[in-house]
């Protein structure tokens, strides 16, 4: 009896049955690591060193490679993780992690979901579960319920709950999130109070210092509140930049390619390109050069990658800057695909031409978000609510659920009956039982 081993993934970037069977061999990497479908192991979960958080941005990938690939292997197991940790209010904060959320782990899971959306998912359909629109409309409301203008001039804290290490620190990466689903909601619904927040949130980024504009941009961490945001940490990283860049990107295609927002998303995107990038193969600047990258930083060019693509799909005339960025970064990565029993497992060091000795869910996620991403022109864009989008919404998810919070903020939504949801009036802010995962900075 022979054996069909696969040694290294051979990457043709011009070739879509390459780029999907590179991706397919490096979802199962990924699924090594998946607690879901083991015995005694958490629906929605990977192992040990991983974070809840790195599920939803793994499952996001995941997610988009269904479309990107038309392949289907792992729907049914991508939706019933998405349900499993939709948590009983169905806002992304599940008991499971009822010690532990932060406001960037619920963000990026909300990110996960509007992806959902846009892609016309598989809608729940068991009775009394509401669609994946009013799951991503109860993460909004109660994220941006937790808005804190007592401290810095707004912004949202890293930690949710008080006893969490980080609670005093306001940063770009939750703050970052909510930027992006409340760009994503108000161009998906057409509901012009979303992007008012959204707008919101940027002002205050610029203002507190955390985004700086110039002809390269920065896009720096966060800073705590003790003193004033004053003293801000100027570390970058690509997955700060990524979020950043894809809010813009979808307010940019929101206002229907406005002047302030092309600006804006054409600084962002040059300071990533100046910051995260060495002879166009992507890489990790903080950390990866000096061998200190954690489990986390080992993943955040995953979501990185995901908005390059989506920027060059939502913003046309970044494309000629970012598909030669893409796809010298996919070879780079294919050919740091060579480690492992396997022969194909992937690499943290996408400029080295092989295998740099590093492995893990990050690195195979990271992997596939920027090989699949070479095909993210060859299918529509995002859908909304007007050209295809079929999810069920509700602009009042979550507003009842403990976890809208701390301080009162009136939130007033003039809906354009493009979903055919009721007016949001008001959010009532109460005190928030929980904490964050630690994401270092």
């Amino acid at each position: 009896m022979s054996f069909n081993i696969v040694h290294a993934i051979d990457l043709d970037a011009s070739s879509k049955d390459s780029i999907c069977d590179a991706t397919s061999l490096i979802q199962k990497g990924m699924l090594d690591y998946y607690e879901g479908t083991k015995y005694g192991g958490t629906v929605g979960m990977f192992q040990p060193p991983y974070y809840w958080w790195q599920a939803g941005e793994a499952f996001g990938g995941m997610l988009d490679n269904i479309y990107l690939c038309d392949n289907e292997t792992y729907k049914d197991l991508i939706y019933d993780a998405m349900i499993a940790q939709t948590g009983e209010n169905y806002d992304y904060i599940p008991a499971n992690q009822s010690m532990v959320e932060g406001n960037d782990d619920q963000g990026v899971w909300g990110i996960t979901i509007m992806g959902a959306v846009e892609r016309n998912f598989t809608n729940p359909t068991k009775e009394g579960v509401p669609g994946w629109l009013a799951m991503v409309q109860a993460v909004f409301n109660t994220m941006y319920a937790r808005w804190d203008s007592q401290h810095c001039g707004g912004g949202l804290r890293w930690q949710i709950f008080t006893w969490n290490s980080g609670y005093n620190y306001k940063n770009t990466i939750a703050n970052g999130c909510l930027f992006q689903i409340a760009a994503r909601l108000g161009r998906y619904t057409g509901n012009d109070t979303y992007l008012e927040v959204a707008s919101k949130v940027w002002d205050w980024l610029e203002d507190v210092g955390f985004v700086v504009l110039q002809d390269k941009a920065n896009v720096f961490d966060g800073a705590n509140i003790e003193n004033n945001c004053s003293s801000i940490v100027k570390i970058e990283w690509t997955y700060n930049h990524g979020v950043v860049l894809g809010g813009a990107a979808y307010m940019y295609n929101a206002t229907n390619g406005s002047a302030i927002w092309q600006t804006r998303l054409t600084q962002v995107l040059d300071g990533a390109v100046e910051f995260f990038f060495n002879n166009s193969i992507m890489y990790e600047r903080a950390c990866q050069g000096s061998g200190t990258c954690n489990n986390d930083q080992r993943s955040f060019k995953s979501i990185f990658s995901r908005m390059l693509g989506l920027t060059s799909v939502l913003a046309p005339f970044t494309r000629d800057t970012i598909d030669p960025l893409i796809k010298a970064s996919a070879e780079g990565a294919a050919k740091s695909c060579t480690g492992g029993t396997d022969g194909h497992t992937c690499g943290l060091d996408w400029t080295l031409g092989h295998h740099d000795g590093y492995y893990g869910l990050g690195e195979q996620m990271s992997a596939l978000e920027i090989m699949q991403n070479l095909l993210i022109n060859d299918i529509p864009g995002p859908y909304t609510a007007d050209n295809g989008g079929s999810s069920v919404g509700d602009p009042n998810a979550g507003l009842n659920s403990s976890s809208a919070n701390v301080l009162e903020n009136n939130l007033s939504i003039t809906h354009k009956d493009r979903v055919g949801a009721a007016i949001i009036t008001a959010i009532v802010l109460g005190v928030m039982i929980g904490g964050s995962v630690w994401m270092v900075f």
